[in-house]
């Protein structure tokens, strides 16, 4: 059995530049929700069923999509490559609550996110995190 360290220890990469846009995807939006649901819980004296709401809004496709546009000028030309590689991807789903659109931009958003969090870049997720808080 792996110990933590390891779990958590950055991935070269070259190896995560190989991975399918669409597993990056995956991994980033895990990342984020947990982002979201940190700033709410620390940010809010809500009860959980409001913080859940609020995360919903801001995680969704079109919550995703337009974060992604506030931070789309902030990326390296690596990043930028990253976002086009899970934007383009095929993805075994379609979204029930969004344009195809939003949904595209959500995942290479996600797989950016995927990508930076992997390599242990937790530093540039916070960057972007930040920076795409209304006001900042």
């Amino acid at each position: 059995m792996r110990g933590m360290s390891e779990l958590n220890a950055p991935v070269e990469a070259a190896r995560v530049k190989t991975m399918n846009a669409v597993v990056l995807a995956f991994v980033g939006d895990a990342v984020y929700t947990l982002y979201v649901r940190r700033r709410l819980a620390l940010s809010h004296g809500f009860h959980t069923g409001e913080l859940n709401k609020l995360a919903s809004e801001k995680v969704s496709a079109h919550g995703q999509s337009a974060s992604l546009e506030r931070i789309l000028p902030l990326l390296t030309e690596e990043e930028a490559e990253i976002y086009r590689r899970g934007r383009n991807a095929k993805k075994p789903t379609k979204s029930k609550n969004a344009t195809v659109g939003e949904y595209v931009r959500s995942t290479g958003f996600e797989a950016l996110l995927g990508y930076l969090y992997l390599t242990g870049n937790e530093a540039r997720i916070e960057q972007l995190f930040f920076a795409d808080a209304p006001g900042s």
